[in-house]
């Protein structure tokens, strides 16, 4: 059998992220102290989540993500009836959009429907598309964009791009990245089920790593916080399964894992690297129940809703 677009792609990762920390270096556009609401649908929402968090803890200003589709924005108050206004308010200078594809319903309506309101930026994979149309400034990582349906490097060297923006270096990240990718997945591949961890920006990269297990493997996978996971999750904890962690894990937490029989799962590496690990356990599982993990079932490139 001939390799995956998406094994050839996830391949290709570290040159991307270097790429796309070049440009990220220069700046987007997106001042210190704006308040930016992040937004983008499935992948795309999970790199706003990592982002967010990111720019926030790093003190570049009030950051928040959401699903494109449940995005909160352009809120108004009446002072009549909110002394503390300003404790309140929800409304952001900036909108930044993900889109891989640019044609994304979601995405696209937001956009057209925040014209005016607030400034707009969208990280793209696509010249032209309907969202270059709509936003103030876009951002376009044609070199990330991919023939898969499964997204892997145009998520990652977004959020390569986003990182160095906020002044981070991708170098030792990028190596990482090298790094895993000679790694032997097999174990990883065979477990029955495999729950993901994050903390902080880690959170959003735990969930990707989930979502990419079910659409290329179509397999039975969770994310959560870190420090949530001992709520009620772990009590799926058991021997032939692996709890995997993004990023330091919480004190304790690795025995206890163990102590129930499941794996625990925990590198050294940059958490974006890892998430190219996941990636690679999810086509390998994908190949051992001889699925094509460059269609999933179910699954297009790009949502466009009738009517759009």
């Amino acid at each position: 059998m001939s390799e995956s677009f998406v094994a050839a792609e996830i391949a290709s990762q570290p040159a991307c992220w270097r790429r796309a920390a070049e440009i990220g270096a220069g700046g987007l556009g997106v001042e210190a102290g704006e308040r930016v609401a992040v937004v983008g649908c499935g992948t795309s929402w999970f790199m706003a989540m990592a982002y967010a968090a990111l720019r926030e803890g790093a003190g570049h200003g009030v950051t928040d993500a959401f699903a494109a589709s449940e995005a909160p924005l352009g809120r108004d108050y009446d002072r009549r009836d909110y002394d503390r206004r300003d404790y309140y308010r929800r409304d952001y200078d900036r909108v930044v959009a993900i889109s891989r594809s640019g044609t994304t319903t979601e995405v696209v309506d937001l956009l057209r429907g925040h014209a005016g309101r607030a400034a707009t930026t969208v990280v793209t994979g696509v010249a032209g598309s309907p969202v270059t149309e709509v936003a103030d400034t876009a951002v376009v990582l044609e070199f990330a964009d991919e023939r898969s349906v499964v997204q892997t490097r145009f998520a990652t060297s977004t959020l390569a791009l986003l990182r160095a923006s906020l002044g981070e270096d991708l170098g030792a990240p990028a190596a990482d990245c090298a790094r895993v990718l000679e790694l032997p997945v097999a174990g990883l591949a065979a477990a029955e089920q495999i729950t993901f961890l994050g903390r902080g920006w880690t959170v959003g990269l735990a969930a990707e790593a989930a979502l990419k297990l079910r659409e290329a493997a179509g397999a039975w996978t969770e994310s959560y916080p870190a420090m949530e996971y001992r709520h009620g999750p772990i009590s799926i904890a058991r021997p032939g399964r692996a709890t995997w962690m993004f990023g330091p894990a919480p004190d304790g937490l690795a025995d206890e894992v163990t102590a129930l029989g499941a794996d625990f799962v925990s590198t050294g590496v940059d958490p974006m690297a890892q998430l190219v690990l996941a990636q690679r356990v999810a086509v390998a599982m994908a190949a051992a129940r001889g699925l094509d993990p460059d269609n999933p079932r179910g699954l297009s490139r790009s949502v466009i809703l009738a009517g759009a």
